[in-house]
Formats: C-alpha cells, sequence, structure tokens
C-alpha cells in the first residue's frame, strides 16, 4: 500500500442529515451519506457503517496483497462485517466492537499462506488504528467454513 502522508475529502451538507462526501481523487464520483431514520432518511450510509467497511475493506486488501506476493491463486475472498454499537456511561451511543469475517477460497503453498494468516492484520492501517479504542475480531474461513484463522478481542 503506496498513501503516505495526508489525504482530504469534503463534506456538504444536501438536506437534512444527507450529505455529498468528495475525495481527492477527483476521478470518484461523490458518495451520499445519511443518517438512519428518524434523523434521516438512509439515502447512503452512516459515518458507522463507513468505518465498518474501512475495516473490511482494509482487513481485506492486506490479506490478499500478501496471498497475492506468496503467489497463492486467490479464487475469491467475501468479507462480512457485523458492527456493535453500545452506550457509554453517559449514555451516548458509540461503536463498541466490530466482528470480521473473511471467507477465502485460495490455492497455494500452505506455508505462505499460514504466513499471511500470522501477518496480515499488522499491515492493516484503518483496523490497526481503531483498535486503539474499538475492539475488532477477526476471523478467515474456508468455503465451506472451516476456520483458518482467529483473533479475538
Amino acid at each position: 500500500m503506496s498513501e503516505h502522508g495526508t489525504f482530504s475529502l469534503h463534506l456538504e451538507r444536501v438536506q437534512n442529515y444527507e450529505f455529498q462526501t468528495r475525495f481527492d481523487w477527483e476521478h470518484l464520483p461523490p458518495i451520499t451519506l445519511d443518517e438512519p431514520e428518524p434523523l434521516g432518511e438512509q439515502k447512503g450510509p452512516n459515518a458507522s457503517r463507513m468505518v465498518g467497511a474501512a475495516v473490511g475493506n482494509c482487513l481485506s486488501a492486506s490479506l490478499l496483497f500478501c496471498l497475492q506476493k506468496g503467489k497463492a491463486e486467490v479464487r475469491s475472498l467475501k468479507t462480512d462485517v457485523i458492527g456493535h454499537m453500545t452506550r457509554n456511561e453517559k449514555g451516548r451511543l458509540r461503536l463498541g466492537s466490530f466482528e470480521v469475517t473473511i471467507t477465502i477460497d485460495v490455492k497455494g503453498e500452505q506455508p505462505r499462506i499460514s504466513r499471511c494468516l500470522e501477518l496480515f492484520e499488522d499491515y492493516c492501517v484503518v483496523t490497526a488504528s481503531i483498535r486503539r479504542g474499538i475492539p475488532v475480531s477477526v476471523r478467515v474461513v474456508d468455503g465451506n467454513g472451516n476456520e483458518l484463522y482467529s483473533h479475538q478481542e
């Protein structure tokens, strides 16, 4: 992953709780963010869902990068993220934790695959950053549901 330094986003309110988000990659279309009802109209994901998507994407990309670097044939990779909302001591809603399950169909040398499963979380910028305040549990399973890797928090 070659990003270094800073990046920027621009959010502009459209109406109510709907915002258009533009990224510093000008070729990307804007993304609509909105809150669930009763505040918003769910015209797009809310911030909590975007954080969950970022965690899932980062972990998936880190694992894929390692597997491909190790010359493994990744036939499929699917990721499911469950976000748990909790309330703090003041009753304010917070992201409590994430559970991530990555399902892979991969063919390659088992020692290289095992090595990737040991390393990939350390290279996920997003997960390593948010784990300082939000627990993230990760599982990797094959297409038959057999667990290949597990890290519980």
